[in-house]
């Protein structure tokens, strides 16, 4: 068909030499990649790993000749099959984007019009470049969609964006990004808000289709146990220099740098599990559904000890989010009863007093969206402060700077807005908040996932301690098993609405296990490159399903 292109394994498709990239702020520019060489081959996919700030993303953009805006690209030369980017007219980089180069988002949710069906805008930059009409580009999207393994290829894209899973809509946007057979793809983090299990379908729907085509990519991710699936050289990255780089399983096997070395040292914390009788939180065989058509919890029984930590793992779908839904009094249950220190709760949050509400707060997935851009930090602290406690003035700036010296940053960031925040900071902002309400629950709902892995150990240590000086519950939602070993005292798994196993952390990873925790335990990404095709033939050879 004419999007296949004769494409040579092993060129050099991608040559970026002395890259300078520069962000204004403070009235002046500041440097933020500071001379990186890059060299890309066709059917080669270089990962990309660092902590957040490294510059992975500016980079991966600047592969495009693209820089974010308050960003400019200062130096060096980009020149990809030949083209020299930096020297290219916007028209002729338009002509390149979403036809030669390609870009996956992290956030597929975030990338997708809610407005228009996934077949749509999967086969649009295919039209808008006059690679295929209509028909074509149609069948074309079909036949991707079963080569990503999508369920019901033929009509799943009548459907629109929030029809889908996160998993089947990260699939779709490869598919978007495919559809043109482009010669480089840069992926962003695309599995990084993914449940383990997803992940792994899709991390073999990627690697299946950019082998297929000898497709070169840039995979950036903060996890390095997926870009050992995934690339064949990994770059290590920190302040917007290149620490170093080789082969995946040269690096994997023996780092050279002191820094490389600490990446693949962190999250070894493992808490003991610390049994209670004290019950603040019980939720008894509740029921829920949306619209009253479908059933997303069905007779779920939990409880939470005081000052202790529950996990609750599943895969997307499975009613995490749900519960803690029902929890706030955002979902009312159809049935069931959830108590708080042994009286029950109102079913709605309206029901509830100020005092209830107060002692039951969330921290949210991410710290981007939770918080208000255009507030500073002490008014963002302060609110809760003022609204739970009735204190004001310089009374509540005085707690604000107490909370903010709870989690580690200080004074200096009052009047900071969420811009001028790292990832980290905003997340530990959003603890602040939580904790300004004094609650004796906290419901931390994905709260590490989109933060590179040394942010996510510091955020955990700084929960445990909080909980230490505090004593506050969390019932902590995640998919991240390793999260899920360093704080948890006891685990529920949620699949398909219905708790499949629950107990102590110690029991519940001991085995033998459930089938469904069996699958969860067993996708959770390893630090060797042969692992996913180890997993992908076993699970094939066994050919069982997950009994409901």
């Amino acid at each position: 068909m004419s999007t296949e292109k004769k494409r040579t394994k092993g060129e050099i498709l991608l040559e970026m030499k002395d890259v300078r990239i520069e962000g204004f702020s403070d009235d002046k520019w500041h440097q933020i990649v500071k001379g990186v060489d890059v060299t890309l081959k066709r059917g080669e996919v270089l990962g990309l790993i660092g902590e957040s700030g490294a510059g992975k993303s500016t980079l991966g953009l600047a592969a495009m000749g693209f820089a974010r805006p308050g960003c400019r690209i200062s130096g060096g030369s980009i020149v990809f099959d030949g083209i020299d980017l930096l020297k290219s007219s916007e028209e002729d980089l338009r002509k390149l984007r979403g036809s030669r180069i390609a870009y996956v988002a992290q956030s597929a949710s975030a990338a997708f019009n809610p407005a228009h069906r996934l077949l749509d805008q999967t086969i649009e930059t295919a039209l808008d470049h006059h690679i295929l009409d209509r028909g074509k580009a149609e069948s074309d999207a079909r036949d991707l969609y079963r080569r990503l393994r999508l369920p019901n290829p033929d009509t799943i894209g009548s459907r629109y964006p929030h029809q889908v899973s996160g998993g089947q809509l990260q699939r779709a946007m490869t598919a978007m990004a495919m559809s043109c057979r482009p010669d480089l793809i840069i992926f962003d983090e695309p599995t990084t808000a993914l449940d383990v299990t997803t992940q792994v379908e899709v991390l073999a729907a990627m690697r299946d289709i950019v082998e297929q085509f000898h497709t070169a990519a840039i995979y950036i991710t903060h996890d390095l146990a997926v870009v050992a699936q995934m690339a064949h050289r990994i770059m290590v990255l920190r302040y917007g220099k290149e620490v170093e780089e080789a082969p995946t399983r040269e690096m994997l096997k023996s780092p050279r740098e002191d820094y490389t070395k600490t990446l693949w040292a962190v999250r070894k914390l493992q808490m003991h599990e610390r049994p209670s009788d004290d019950i603040v939180l019980r939720v008894h065989d509740v029921t829920a559904s949306y619209g009253g058509e479908i059933t997303v919890l069905e007779h779920v029984t939990v409880q939470v000890p005081r000052g202790r930590t529950v996990a609750v793992v599943g895969e997307s779908g499975s009613g995490k989010s749900t519960l803690a839904r029902a929890i706030t009094g955002l979902l009312p249950p159809l049935s069931g009863e959830i108590y708080f220190d042994g009286k029950p709760l109102p079913r709605t949050l309206r029901e509830r007093d100020k005092d209830m509400l107060r002692r039951t707060q969330m921290i949210y997935q991410s710290p981007d969206t939770a918080l208000n851009p255009r507030q500073r930090v002490r008014d963002v602290i302060g609110r809760p402060i003022q609204f739970y406690h009735g204190i004001s003035g310089q009374a509540c700036d005085r707690k604000v700077v107490e909370l903010l010296e709870q989690i580690e940053l200080g004074e200096s960031y009052l009047d900071r807005l969420p811009g001028e925040l790292s990832g980290g900071q905003k997340q530990r902002i959003c603890i602040a908040r939580a904790l300004a309400a004094e609650p004796e629950l906290i419901i931390c709902d994905e709260v590490t996932s989109a933060l590179d892995q040394i942010v996510q150990e510091e955020i955990l240590k700084l929960l445990m301690r909080l909980q230490e000086e505090t004593n506050v519950s969390y019932l902590f939602i995640t998919h991240d098993i390793a999260t899920v070993q360093a704080i948890a005292d006891e685990i529920v798994v949620m699949y398909q609405g219905k708790v499949v196993q629950q107990g102590p952390k110690s029991q519940v990873l001991s085995p033998p296990h459930p089938a469904y925790t069996e699958l969860l335990l067993s996708s959770v990404p390893q630090m060797d490159p042969d692992w996913l095709t180890q997993l992908l033939a076993a699970r094939s050879a066994r050919s069982t399903r997950v009994p409901a």
